[in-house]
C-alpha cells in the first residue's frame, strides 16, 4: 500500500507549484539573484514533503521536475549572462538533502503506520476479550444457580453431618463463583455507553442505607458522618456496588468490634466519599497494586475471606465511569481509608450550612 493515499494534487501542492513557478521565473529574469529563489524552491519542497510524504513514483516525478527546471535555468544563466559555474553544483547537493528528508520522512511514516496497526490490533483483541468475558459471565449464571439450588436441596435431605458440611462448602464455592461472574460482567461492561443510569443521589441516604444493609452481617462499630447535604447526579446502583466492595474489604480485614466509618463531604470541586476501617492495613508494596484485577493481600489469598480480587478494580471502574478518582491510604495494624471523589456539576447541590449528620451504631 502506498504511503500517499491523498488525491494526486491538493490545494497545498497547487500553492507550492505556483510558488515554485514564481521563483523559477525570478531566477530566469534576475540571474544575479538566482540563489535566493533557488533555495526558496528547494526548502519549500522539503517542507512540503515533510507534510505530505508522497509515494515513490510521485516523489521521483516531482524531484526530477525540480532538478531539471532549476538546473536548466542555472545552466542557461551560466551560458547567457556569465553566472558562476560552481552554483550549478548546488542542484545535486539540494537534491541530496531532499532525498535525506525523504528517507527520514518515509521511515517515520512507516513507523506511525505500524504503531497504528498494532494499536488497532490491540483494540480489537481488547474488545474481543471483553465480549468473551461478558458472554462467559452471562452464560455461567444459569448453571451456577441451578447447581446451587440442587446442592441446597441435597443438604436439606441428608442426615450425615460430614455430607452436610461438604455440601455447605459446595454452596459457598458456588456463591463465590456467582460473585466472580457478576463482577467480571461489571468490569467488562464498564466502557459501555449504557453502563451508568444517572439520577439524583443523596449521599446521606445512600450511606445510611448501605450501613443498614451491612450492620446485621458483621459485629463492627459502624458509623456514618456526612458533613452538610450533598446531592449528586450519579448512578445509585453502581455507587452502591462500589461501596459494598469497599465495605466487604473493610469487614474482611477487621475483627469484631473494630470501627468502620463512612464519610461524605465536599473537597473543592468534588464530592468525597470515604470508607475507613481500623483493621490490619495493607503494606506499601501491596498498596501500589491494590486496584489491579485479582490483586489481594498475600495473607488472605488462601482464606475463604480472600474474596475474588476484583472488588477494588470494580470500584475504580465505577468511579472512573463517573469521571471521578479513587485513592487509598493504609498503615499496617492501624487501618485503611479509601477515598472516592466525584465531580460536582450543575446538577449537584451542596448546602454547607446544613447540619452535620452523625449516625453511630455498634453491633453486638
Amino acid at each position: 500500500m502506498d504511503i500517499d493515499s491523498r488525491p494526486p494534487l491538493d490545494r497545498l501542492e497547487t500553492a507550492w507549484a505556483a510558488f515554485a513557478a514564481v521563483n523559477l521565473a525570478i531566477m530566469f529574469a534576475f540571474p544575479d539573484w538566482e540563489t535566493v529563489p533557488f533555495h526558496f524552491i528547494w526548502i519549500s519542497l522539503t517542507i512540503l514533503y515533510g507534510v505530505r510524504v508522497w509515494n515513490v513514483r510521485k516523489t521521483v516525478v516531482i524531484l526530477s521536475l525540480v532538478v531539471v527546471s532549476t538546473g536548466a535555468v542555472m545552466v542557461r544563466n551560466v551560458i547567457k549572462v556569465d553566472a558562476q559555474v560552481d552554483e550549478v553544483s548546488e542542484v545535486p547537493l539540494m537534491a541530496a538533502v531532499f532525498l535525506a528528508m525523504v528517507w527520514h520522512a518515509r521511515r517515520r511514516e512507516l513507523a506511525v503506520r505500524e504503531v497504528r496497526r498494532l494499536a488497532n490490533r490491540e483494540r480489537i483483541a481488547h474488545e474481543r476479550e471483553r465480549a468473551f468475558v461478558r458472554f462467559a459471565s452471562h452464560e455461567l449464571r444459569t448453571p451456577i444457580t441451578v447447581a446451587r439450588g440442587h446442592a441446597e436441596l441435597a443438604a436439606m435431605q441428608v442426615d450425615d453431618a460430614q455430607t452436610f458440611a461438604d455440601l455447605g462448602i459446595v454452596v459457598d464455592e458456588l456463591d463465590r463463583l456467582s460473585t466472580l461472574s457478576s463482577r467480571l460482567l461489571t468490569l467488562a461492561s464498564a466502557d459501555a455507553p449504557t453502563f451508568l443510569s444517572k439520577t439524583s443521589v443523596n449521599l446521606t441516604h445512600l450511606l445510611q442505607e448501605t450501613v443498614q444493609r451491612w450492620q446485621p452481617t458483621a459485629g463492627r462499630d459502624w458509623s456514618v458522618d456526612v458533613r452538610g447535604s450533598i446531592t449528586l447526579d450519579a448512578d445509585p446502583l453502581r455507587l452502591g456496588v462500589a461501596l459494598d466492595a469497599l465495605i466487604e474489604n473493610a469487614v474482611a480485614h477487621t475483627h469484631d468490634g473494630a470501627r468502620i466509618v463512612l464519610r461524605a463531604f465536599t473537597a473543592g470541586p468534588n464530592a468525597a466519599i470515604e470508607v475507613s476501617d481500623s483493621g490490619s492495613g495493607i503494606s506499601p508494596g501491596q498498596l501500589a497494586h491494590a486496584f489491579e484485577p485479582f490483586s489481594r493481600p498475600r495473607h488472605t489469598r488462601d482464606q475463604a475471606t480472600g474474596g475474588t480480587g476484583l472488588g477494588l478494580a470494580i470500584v475504580k471502574a465505577i468511579v472512573g465511569a463517573h469521571d471521578g478518582t479513587v485513592t487509598m491510604s493504609s498503615t499496617l495494624d492501624v487501618g485503611t481509608t479509601v477515598r472516592l471523589e466525584l465531580p460536582l456539576d450543575d446538577a449537584t447541590t451542596h448546602h454547607a450550612d446544613g447540619d452535620t449528620l452523625v449516625v453511630r451504631n455498634t453491633s453486638e
